[in-house]
């Protein structure tokens, strides 16, 4: 009993329950989503993944939105039940009860929130270092260049299969690639490249930019390289983007295509004037197609590379990357 004659002693073993059952909720709710795959929910936006490592991605995007649709019921329940159950009517006009200094309630609306950013962050680092994780020796490598207005795409293949007709590591045009990058070119690759302008168009679907060609089922490795400033590339259905630096911070990243098409690909980062046109095609077919296509480019005369990059020093070139 209180000393005004009210017993108070069930609101507190109610409180209890409620941050009990709130907690368990929180506790249900982040557990039991690594019983499930992203096909098992909606895409929420994002393309069909095309990539093995996509959906990964597309489940952190999920988990994401599922977080936050959880905390929004809570607030927006929480809102409604005081707008409905506390509201002023004619026959209930004073002040209710005003509760200060609150120990568990405050330490439930500090705690949850480092919670959640805690867990988000988790996934985050873990998928990140994840996706950013290279493998000693892919199948494939691609150095991307990107320029105002469009893009070059240099294939470090040894096209002819002979070991005397090219040496990439070697090659001036791609100077810029560190040496963690360019030791595990192929021997003897000569190499064939592709360019676009705004104006280059996909002969199959007539989509506006130049058509990067990848073999399905086969790790290739992006290294990205500018001539003249700040871009991103960005390929839709890899739900995936990284930055291309002029000069310094040559960046890299793996996929492995896992659906044959054609796909968007686009510039990611306002790069001038004509940002809007420095657009491109992804066309991911069979090994033995992908093959064929090297030589038809080799058949065309567009063996060698393009120029990747603007000159920088060695340090800056081969400093290594930051780790999570």
């Amino acid at each position: 009993m209180s000393p005004n004659g009210c017993d108070r002693s069930p609101r507190r073993p109610m409180r209890r329950r409620l941050l009990q059952a709130l907690t368990a909720g929180l506790v249900l709710a982040t557990a039991s989503g690594c019983e499930y795959t992203w096909q098992d929910f909606p895409r929420l936006g994002m393309p069909t993944p095309v990539t093995e490592e996509a959906p990964r991605i597309l489940s952190l995007w999920q988990g994401s939105w599922a977080a936050a649709l959880a905390v929004g019921s809570l607030v927006w329940g929480l809102i409604l039940w005081a707008v409905i159950f506390h509201r002023r009517t004619r026959t209930k006009v004073e002040i209710p009860p005003q509760t200060r200094y609150n120990m568990p309630i405050e330490a439930l609306y500090t705690m949850v929130p480092l919670l959640i950013v805690s867990v988000l962050f988790y996934f985050t680092a873990r998928d990140e270092s994840e996706l950013l994780e290279l493998s000693e020796k892919p199948a494939h490598t691609i150095s991307v260049v990107g320029f105002q207005w469009s893009w070059g795409f240099n294939y470090v293949e040894n096209v002819d299969g002979r070991t005397d007709t090219g040496d990439a590591k070697a090659d001036p045009d791609l100077a810029i690639v560190p040496d963690r990058y360019s030791r595990v070119f192929p021997k003897g690759a000569e190499g064939v490249f592709d360019v676009g302008t705004p104006a280059t168009r996909n002969p199959q679907n007539g989509n506006p930019g130049p058509t990067l060609w990848l073999p399905k089922g086969e790790k290739v490795r992006f290294i990205l390289s500018s001539r003249d400033v700040i871009h991103s590339f960005w390929v839709l259905p890899f739900l995936m983007k990284q930055d291309v630096f002029p000069g310094h911070n040559v960046n890299a990243f793996e996929v492995t295509p896992s659906r044959e098409g054609t796909f968007r690909g686009k510039c990611a980062e306002l790069c001038g004037v004509d940002h809007a046109r420095m657009l491109f095609n992804v066309k991911v077919v069979s090994p033995e197609r992908y093959r064929q296509h090297l030589k038809e480019l080799a058949g065309k005369g567009q063996t060698g590379f393009i120029p990747a990059g603007i000159e920088i020093t060695d340090p800056a070139r081969n400093a290594e990357p930051r780790k999570l």
